[in-house]
């Protein structure tokens, strides 16, 4: 409470109180007494700004990588994150010495300003004075020097700290915050310059569903749209053709992308949460996208890695032992050649694969070359050098049977993971990247070497801006040359070089618990086993066949890790969508019938919902009592199908009832190699048996009634023929008097002729 008062100039402090606070201010560079006075926030803010309650922040470093005559310009902010003012402050430059690898990664890690480690401020002239920095207050600065007034004696990586000094009122001047970068001095073409291949990717996740439309067009489905989002101008994807379309980069494609931005250009549509699908909107931002990438990649190496990118840890850990699981691996890297060719109009090199952060163990390395690949991407903190080359060797390692791993450097090839958004963290990873590049070319050997860059798979907009950025600076060519990534696999490799894959046991946990399980590929096979039963049917199989194969390869791919709940949920989709397409050729439900009499037929009718014919199938129809109900000579029957797509076709058995009673009959769907397709139809027949006494019974009654109708028929036709003879008789005994006759005549009278 006295020390906020002193601090606050609310009231006097006693001067014991006064002496104990100057006491605690002197001890208060000890780690311990330091926890006692500064609250957490600001030892957070201490521990990332060098040890001082003063927080310093770059956000330009140019050039780069001076040369003699060059002025560095270094600017950013200074923050005091105290809670008292700094007075007398001044932000100055610092040289330390020269460092190898290892040190550079010390200083980078480095927290605390360390007197001995961190170097002498040059000429104060340079400085950048602040009278006064009020607490939570900030200010910009920028340093101007001379690279001559640097004193940097000859070639290396020199360890650069821009420090604050200044007094809180606790004690005199000392330095309160540190930001360290690094300046590589090469200002002349070196003797001798190491050959670098930078691996551009080009990869996303899944948006491609298996379904389409049903049109004749076969209208392609996305889960969503956020791959416009990525292919618009300042997206990831646009950001990756737009920059590295003028840089010595090898372009590495996951060819399922191609088709999918192609697949936009031709019109599609997206599916909305409540199932429903709406056309896509973004036509127009795929066709300029891939218009920009065709132009990009001509001339340069590209490598097509298998379709979908497949996870290959995932299959040599779960999937090897699910059948029919790596068979897919080979299609797959077909795939990948064709759609390369046929969208970007260049030949690719199918002949890499590249494991998750290039972690491998033996069985990844065959799962990897199964597929025909000889070289395996993988990075030197994965196949680490166990000897004392003293040196970092060539990228390529021959590893047995007639593979190679191409061993990226890990230190280069993660130098641009991480929040690259704020420019101090960008600033200070092309600065990093720029000081481990230089001092792998002055390392203690003559050999001439290959090196390989391989980054993260997706990196983000200001990731791609800073690797940008960082080959750049690399262009001059004073200390390397750039390389394609297939030259740099066919280099002549480093004798001494650790060509040992490590064992199972020293693959990453980390990544381990990423990794697609074996239920996942047990679903995924129950989907091709589903799929395979049902384009035997098809007149039409690849319309079906192609959108489902690539399917299956997008339920294996790498840009799953991490997901588990969106790779189950897009798998069972599939599996439920190729399900109802089955269900769309079906056995129409029937009623419960009777037979009447000894034989009649019974119809079962087969429903094609498909936009196109089905055949391949057969209609067995069979009966549960064959003593009761027969069909032709035995107690079943079948018949071929062929059904007109969106059509109906009734198929007719004859049955024949030997005895009366109900009997239970079963329809079912085969395929052409006895496999049942779809659900049986069950019905009940109502047979009624007619026997010879019953149908004698039935002809002798026929018969009496015909007799009866003939009798009197004969009966009828005698009595009037007898009428008519007695008519004509009286007709004639009667005289003609000239008079009318009433037709009467007296009794006792007789007619006279």
């Amino acid at each position: 409470m006295a020390e906020a008062a002193v601090n606050q100039g609310a009231s006097p402090v006693p001067a014991r109180r006064r002496w104990l606070r100057r006491a605690v201010v002197l001890l208060a560079g000890t780690p311990v007494l330091a926890a006692l006075i500064y609250t957490p926030a600001e030892q957070a803010r201490a521990a990332e700004s060098g040890g001082g309650v003063v927080d310093v922040q770059l956000d330009d470093f140019t050039p780069s990588a001076p040369v003699k005559g060059d002025t560095l310009t270094i600017s950013g902010t200074v923050v005091n994150t105290g809670h008292e003012p700094v007075t007398d402050a001044h932000v100055g430059l610092r040289v330390g010495g020269l460092l190898d690898r290892d040190a550079i990664d010390e200083a980078a890690d480095r927290g605390e300003y360390r007197p001995g480690s961190d170097g002498k401020e040059i000429d104060p002239a340079f400085a950048v004075k602040f009278p006064t920095l009020p607490a939570k207050a900030g200010r910009h600065f920028e340093l101007k020097v001379p690279v001559n007034k640097l004193e940097l004696d000859k070639d290396g990586v020199y360890q650069l700290g821009v420090s604050v000094s200044g007094s809180t009122g606790r004690s005199g001047e000392q330095v309160l915050g540190i930001e360290r970068t690094f300046l590589p001095w090469q200002p002349e073409t070196a003797g001798k310059r190491y050959q670098v291949s930078y691996v551009w990717p080009l990869i996303s996740g899944t948006h491609l569903t298996a379904e389409t439309g049903s049109d004749e067009l076969q209208t392609p489905v996305f889960g969503d749209d956020d791959l416009a989002a990525e292919l618009a101008p300042g997206g990831r994807l646009e950001r990756m053709v737009t920059l590295g379309k003028d840089l010595p980069i090898t372009w590495v494609i996951d060819p399922d992308l191609l088709y999918t931005v192609d697949a936009m250009t031709k019109g599609y549509r997206v599916r909305l949460p409540d199932g429903r699908t709406v056309p896509g909107r973004n036509k127009a931002v795929a066709e300029k996208w891939l218009s920009s990438l065709e132009t990009a990649v001509q001339g340069k190496k590209v490598v097509a890695l298998p379709f979908a990118d497949p996870d290959l840890a995932s299959l040599a850990h779960h999937g090897k032992d699910v059948s029919g699981t790596l068979g897919q691996l080979r299609p797959a890297t077909d795939k990948a050649k064709q759609a390369v060719e046929t969208v970007l109009h260049v030949t690719p090199s199918t002949d890499f694969s590249w494991p998750v952060d290039g972690a491998i163990d033996p069985s990844i390395v065959n799962v990897a070359t199964s597929a025909g690949a000889h070289n395996v991407l993988t990075r030197s903190d994965s196949l680490s050098e166990s000897g004392g080359l003293g040196y970092t060797p060539s990228a390529a390692r021959p590893i047995g049977a007639g593979a190679t791993a191409v061993v990226a450097d890990a230190r280069l090839s993660t130098a641009f993971q991480g929040d690259m958004l704020q420019a101090g963290n960008s600033v200070l990873a092309v600065q990093r990247f720029l000081a481990q590049s230089l001092a792998l070319n002055l390392q203690n050997t003559d050999q001439q070497r290959s090196f390989v860059v391989a980054p993260q798979r997706m990196p983000s907009s200001s990731q791609v801006q800073t690797m940008a950025t960082a080959l750049r600076a690399l262009q001059p060519g004073r200390w390397t040359q750039p390389q394609d990534l297939e030259a740099a696999a066919g280099a002549k490799p480093d004798p001494g070089a650790t060509t040992q894959v490590p064992g199972a046991g020293q693959y990453p946990d980390e990544l381990r618990k990423q990794e697609l399980q074996q239920a996942a590929f047990e679903k995924i096979r129950t989907t091709q086993t589903t799929l395979d039963h049902f384009k035997v049917i098809l007149s039409a199989p690849d319309r079906v066949e192609i959108p489902f194969g690539n399917t299956t390869n997008r339920e294996m791919s790498t840009s799953w890790r991490g997901r588990p709940q969106e790779a189950q949920a897009y798998r069972d989709g599939v599996q439920q969508y190729l399900i109802g397409l089955t269900e769309r050729v079906q056995l129409i439900p029937k009623t419960d019938t009777t037979l009447s009499g000894h034989s009649a037929t019974i119809p079962v009718t087969v429903k094609n919902g498909l936009v196109q014919d089905v055949r391949g199938l057969v209609l067995r129809i069979k009966s549960a009592n064959p003593t009761r109900l027969m069909f032709g000579d035995s107690g079943e029957a079948e018949q071929d199908v062929t059904v007109q797509a969106q059509h109906s076709q009734t198929l007719k058995f004859t049955a024949n009832a030997t005895a009366s009673g109900p009997v239970e009959v079963t329809a079912q769907l085969y395929t052409k190699d006895g496999v049942p397709y779809g659900k049986e139809r069950r019905f009940t027949v109502e047979a009624t048996e007619i026997t010879p006494t019953v149908m004698f019974v039935i002809a002798g009654g026929m018969l009496l009634l015909v007799l009866a109708g003939i009798k009197m028929y004969a009966s009828r036709k005698r009595v009037a023929a007898r009428a008519a003879a007695e008519d004509t008789q009286q007709s004639d005994e009667t005289p003609d008097t000239g008079a009318e006759s009433d037709g009467t005549s007296g009794p006792g009278e007789t007619v006279d002729r």
